[in-house]
């Protein structure tokens, strides 16, 4: 009797973990038949839709392909420009010795502007593309030609992110025109047609305006921008003048015009007198009247 009494027990336990058990596969397999049901239901309607088999597997394609696609990203990229404000002692020899060293390291001169403020000031402006790996080079011989430097001032712009950014873009949108290049051979109606190719025509216009703005970054990066100024101060020297040393010209100069004057002057009182002669000829008469008179007077009163 004890026996049996120890038996039960573990009898019922037994039954109760099999009773779980079945409960838990049971309740497994109807899981299972449901997610079967719920993708043969996902099949049937992506098999039975508008879309045609053809653009569900190029699709895929493209987007496997796109994002399978990995982005090289590049050394960091960074635009140099520098102003340089130099006061030198012989303009053009500084021009042609920055000219040269250009052209030695592999820049070239973009601008060149040169005034001249009267004969005391020249001054010039040069705008210089030097690659960058020669960027600090150039620096230091262009302010080796100066005898003071005025300004210095370095910029630089980080365009890594902004490169990488269009690099990526460009990639989606070659994968999307390829897409397109493949509904264009397969399309059958003109509708379609007209559709995929103003849509291709967008794309390949994207694509243009994306690799015009990488060749710019890659231009300003690959090759520095240098503007220099350049002022050059002369000394003027007065020239002599010979003409006002020369005393003997001076003296017959100044003898012909004494000479001049007074022949002038000469000239002047005989074409006075012959050409007044009338009125001089009156007035005589009036004076010698009144002389006699006043003579006749001057009598009479002794007379008396």
């Amino acid at each position: 009797m004890k026996k049996l009494t120890k038996v039960i027990p573990i009898l019922l336990i037994a039954v109760l973990f099999g009773l779980a058990g079945c409960s838990s596969s049971s309740k497994s397999e109807n899981a299972k038949m449901n997610m079967e049901s719920k993708a043969d239901m996902d099949a049937s309607q992506s098999g039975g839709g508008d879309q045609p088999a053809l653009y569900s597997n190029q699709k895929a394609e493209a987007d496997k392909s796109t994002a399978d696609a990995k982005i090289e990203v590049p050394n960091q990229m960074v635009i140099y420009q520098a102003d340089l404000q130099l006061r030198v002692k012989k303009f053009e020899q500084t021009v042609q010795s920055l000219e040269e060293k250009a052209a030695k390291y592999g820049g070239y001169i973009a601008e060149s502007n040169v005034t001249r403020e009267g004969k005391e000031q020249v001054s010039g402006s040069l705008k210089i593309r030097i690659p960058q790996k020669h960027f600090q080079d150039f620096l230091h011989d262009a302010e080796g030609q100066a005898a003071e430097v005025l300004q210095r001032n370095i910029t630089g712009q980080d365009v890594t992110e902004e490169y990488v950014d269009l690099e990526s873009r460009l990639k989606s949108k070659k994968a999307v025109e390829e897409r397109l290049l493949a509904f264009m051979k397969d399309a059958t109606k003109t509708e379609d047609l007209l559709k995929i190719s103003a849509d291709l025509a967008a794309v390949q216009e994207e694509i243009e305006t994306i690799e015009g703005k990488m060749k710019f970054l890659e231009n300003q990066t690959s090759l520095s921008t240098v503007n220099i100024t350049l002022y050059e101060n002369k000394v003027i020297v007065p020239n002599i003048d010979k003409d006002k040393l020369n005393t003997w010209e001076k003296t017959k100069q100044q003898f012909m015009k004494s000479t001049n004057m007074l022949l002038g002057g000469l000239s002047g009182l005989v074409v006075f007198i012959i050409g007044n002669i009338p009125v001089l000829a009156v007035f005589i008469i009036i004076g010698l009247l009144f002389f006699f008179i006043y003579k006749k007077r001057k009598n009479s009163n002794r007379q008396d």
